[in-house]
This record gives C-alpha cells, sequence and structure tokens, in this order.
C-alpha cells in the first residue's frame, strides 16, 4: 500500500502525534508499505533534522509561535495545487490516513476528495479542552473553527451543524471511512458525542528495537535512595507545568527533578523552582536519549487533566518499567496500574478552589511516592502493557483497519 499521512505539524517538531507518526512511518515501511507525510514546512530550520529524504511533503506554511517550532499551512486552493504537483512524484496513492485537527486535517479530506480516495482519520486531540486551556475565548474560537471547517470542507461528508468541540470533531470524521483513537477512554466519549459510530482503539506505541536496548542498559535493580523524577513534554497551559512545579516545590520532597521539552512557559518554570536544588531543565532530547532518562528515573509525573487522548509518556515508562504520578484518572484507568493516583478535586469547588486543591493533592502525592521510592515500595507497572504498546503490535493493529476499508465496495 501507499498511505499518505497528514499532520497539522511537521514530524521534525516537538509534540507525541509527531512521534507516533514517525514511528508508524517507519514500521510500515518495515512492512513493505509506502508512507508519504503532508506537513507544514518547519519555520526553525535548526530543529529540523532533514533525514526524511523524498517521503516528505514541505507544504508552504507561515510560523504560528514565537520560538518557530510550530507552523501552519492554509487550506486553500493554491495549497491544493502545491500538494498534487508533489504528489506526481511519489507512487499512485491507495489511502490516506489524516492525523490532523486542523489545516492539516482540512487540507487531507480535500485531498481525498479530490482523488477519491478512502480516509482513516485519526483523533489525537480533546479540541474543546486545548483551547479552553490555553484561551479564556474558547467558545468564539470553537465557533470561528467550525466555521472554517465547514467553508474549507464543503462538500466532504455529510453536513455538520453545531458550535462546540465534538461538533469540529463530528465535521472532520463525517469525511473518514474509519476513525481511530489512541486510547479507550477517547475513543469511548468520541462514540458517545456522535463523532463517528464505532471508533477503533489502537494505543501509539514504543519503538520496539529501542525499548530493548533502553532497558538492556538500565541497571537490573534499582536501589533505593534519593528519588528522580522526571517531567516531560511541551510547556504550555494545557500540559500543568507550572502547578507542578508549585507543587514540587510544597512537597518538600528531598529528590532529583529532570523537565525535558520546551515550549512558551519555560522562563515562567524556571522562575517558580529558582534556587531549588535538584531541578534540572534538560531543554529538547532526542527520543531515545528521552527514553532512557524516563527508564533511569524512578518515578514519571504526568500533570494534564481531560486534555490527553493517551498520554504516551506513562504508557512509555510503564514499558519500561518505570512507574507514574498520574493526575488524569482516564490515564490511570488504562494504565492498570503501576502508579500513584492523584486525587481530584471537588467538581463543586469554583474553578479557583479546584486549582488549589489540585496541587494540594498533587503536592501530598509527590510526598507518598518519594516516601515509596525511598523505602523500595514502588508499585510495579503491569507487564501486559509493555507487549501492546510496541510499535510492531500497533502498526499490525492499523494494517488491519486500512485492509478492511480498502475492501469495501
Amino acid at each position: 500500500m501507499h498511505i499518505v499521512f497528514f499532520g497539522d505539524q511537521h514530524l521534525d517538531s516537538l509534540g507525541g502525534a509527531q512521534v507516533s507518526m514517525r514511528l508508524q512511518r517507519e514500521f510500515l515501511e518495515r512492512d513493505g508499505h509506502t508512507v508519504t507525510v503532508v506537513a507544514p514546512r518547519m519555520q526553525d530550520s535548526r530543529a529540523s533534522s532533514g533525514a526524511h529524504g523524498g517521503a516528505f511533503v514541505d507544504l508552504p506554511s507561515m510560523p504560528i509561535t514565537v520560538d518557530r517550532e510550530y507552523s501552519m499551512s492554509w487550506p486553500g486552493r493554491a495549497t491544493d495545487r502545491f500538494l498534487d504537483r508533489a504528489m506526481t512524484r511519489r507512487p499512485p496513492v491507495d489511502l490516506v490516513h489524516v492525523q490532523a485537527d486542523f489545516w492539516g486535517a482540512f487540507i487531507g479530506h480535500r485531498y481525498a476528495q479530490r482523488h477519491g480516495l478512502p480516509v482513516v482519520h485519526t483523533m489525537h486531540n480533546r479540541v474543546d479542552v486545548g483551547i479552553a486551556a490555553v484561551t479564556p475565548l474558547h467558545r468564539p474560537v470553537l465557533a470561528v473553527l467550525n466555521t472554517w471547517r465547514g467553508i474549507a470542507m464543503r462538500g466532504i461528508g455529510r453536513s455538520v451543524r453545531g458550535r462546540d468541540g465534538w461538533a469540529f470533531l463530528r465535521g472532520l470524521a463525517a469525511g473518514a471511512s474509519a476513525v481511530t483513537a489512541p486510547s479507550t477512554h477517547f475513543a469511548r466519549r468520541l462514540e458517545q458525542h456522535d463523532v463517528f459510530p464505532q471508533v477503533d482503539v489502537i494505543w501509539n506505541g514504543i519503538d520496539d528495537d529501542l525499548r530493548a536496548q533502553t532497558l538492556a542498559a538500565r541497571p537490573a535493580t534499582r536501589e533505593p535512595g534519593r528519588p528522580r523524577f522526571v517531567w516531560l513534554g511541551r510547556m504550555s497551559p494545557e500540559k500543568r507545568l507550572l502547578p507542578f512545579l508549585e507543587a514540587f516545590v510544597a512537597s518538600g520532597v528531598d529528590a532529583d527533578l529532570e523537565i525535558i521539552g520546551g515550549g512558551a512557559q519555560r522562563a515562567a518554570a524556571e522562575k517558580v523552582v529558582r534556587g531549588i536544588d535538584g531541578v534540572r531543565f534538560a531543554g529538547r532530547l532526542t527520543y531515545a536519549q528521552t527514553l532512557e532518562r524516563i527508564a533511569a528515573a524512578d518515578a514519571l509525573v504526568q500533570t494534564s487533566i481531560g486534555f490527553e487522548t493517551q498520554g504516551m509518556t506513562p504508557f512509555e515508562a510503564a514499558t519500561l518499567g518505570t512507574p507514574s504520578v498520574i493526575c488524569d484518572p482516564d490515564i490511570g484507568a488504562e494504565l492498570g496500574g503501576g502508579l500513584w493516583a492523584v486525587p481530584d478535586a471537588d467538581p463543586a469547588a469554583s474553578s479557583r478552589d479546584i486549582e488549589v486543591q489540585r496541587v494540594t493533592a498533587l503536592a501530598e502525592t509527590l510526598r507518598r511516592a518519594a516516601s515509596d521510592i525511598a523505602g523500595g515500595t514502588a508499585p510495579v507497572p503491569v507487564p501486559e502493557v509493555a507487549e501492546a504498546f510496541r510499535q510492531s503490535s500497533r502498526t499490525a493493529a492499523m494494517i488491519a483497519v486500512y485492509e478492511r476499508v480498502l475492501a469495501r465496495p
């Protein structure tokens, strides 16, 4: 098969969806398939590895963040023409796999409609929660997004009305032959909100080979001692890095903390922990380096709530034998064990009190985790997660979806 991926961001940029798509491409090609990746060209050339050869179609783009990490491409006729010209240099396409939520999704569905191709759409994003986390004007923003989607995808699939985040996702799914989600909890929510009748659950995975190498390099046993926590991700409000650092300071734990990643909140994050011993900002790391740090840590801390459609990092940690501190109960339930669950706040409280309660609960959980680690009684991740999270098994599951879609008359 020749599958064309569409993403909102270039695969050399930071983000869990980008990591997942890189792995999917690699393992599909190992299995003999051809993959072309269509995404906005990175504006920060220093951040792009350039190691993708001719398999990427980098669309004309404009930067959308101050650090130029992220870009957007405008879905319209000019982009359509550019893409169609670029694709004449690639083999005939069998199927479109949209793994985007905004402009990349619009561009992908437009391409599929022009060329009469079936679409598999992977939903990576809780659009409503993500937008609410970064702007108090999320309702008008969602209304504008729904209008934009209606214009950009006019004539694709069934007509969808509505102004909220679920209406937006229903509109994206309207042109798809199959929809997948990276977690059971997100798949069930998509079904409950009539985004798609039956959503296939296919976790994002971990590189089989790198996992084996990382585990081989790690000491067979861990000596109890000063705990080592690791937090990684994009430094933006929905990831809740700043509340986590406030909780870490309030906890008073005698522990090391490594923070991996970048983003607009880095300066604010450094200010919160200024003068605190044992806190280190590692910046951007390669995928292999990140896995090494997770394996070396005593616990990974995952702090977003209600935003993650899977939350890859706790699954990577579990696969490497590292337990996690988890704030999102849906992610904790998906992991099935090997974690310290942070109690959530009283939903009847005011929004300000909810955040205070969450920081207090996270601080207490960090103290409990540090005590367990130092005492050698940390929880052990569920062994079944390691098998189910390997990328080879995830690719096999996705190929089954592709074949099912292509077999339809």
